[in-house]
């Protein structure tokens, strides 16, 4: 199973980005996938799922502003940041789990300043 984030980059306070997570190995729709975020300084957190059957769940400090989503054809979730604020800044992986296996994707990095 691999990951492929993708998409990240500098943008200004209030603004928008989509990232993308293009996963081979599995099915998105048989393996929920998972959006997490590394300030730097701090601990990796949550940010976001797409669960296999098509739920969807967010942390609070993105529920509103962020939108994850995804393209069965392409095998791809996307994450939707809109408003974004500086606190937002850091590098986004995507993950999913395989038979009690984790797996990660490299991480994509976002930079928001004002």
């Amino acid at each position: 199973v691999q990951l492929q984030a993708s998409g990240g980059g500098d943008v200004q306070v209030g603004g928008r980005l989509r990232l993308s997570c293009t996963v081979s190995g599995t099915l998105i729709t048989t393996n929920g996938v998972a959006w997490h975020r590394q300030a730097p300084g701090k601990l990796r957190e949550w940010v976001a799922t797409f669960a296999a059957g098509g739920a969807t769940g967010y942390a609070d400090s993105v529920k509103g502003r962020f939108a994850i989503s995804r393209d069965v054809d392409k095998n791809t979730v996307y994450l939707t940041m809109d408003s974004l604020k500086s606190e937002d800044t850091g590098v986004y992986s995507c993950t999913c789990m395989r038979r009690n296996v984790r797996y990660w994707g490299q991480g994509t990095l976002v930079t928001v300043s004002s």
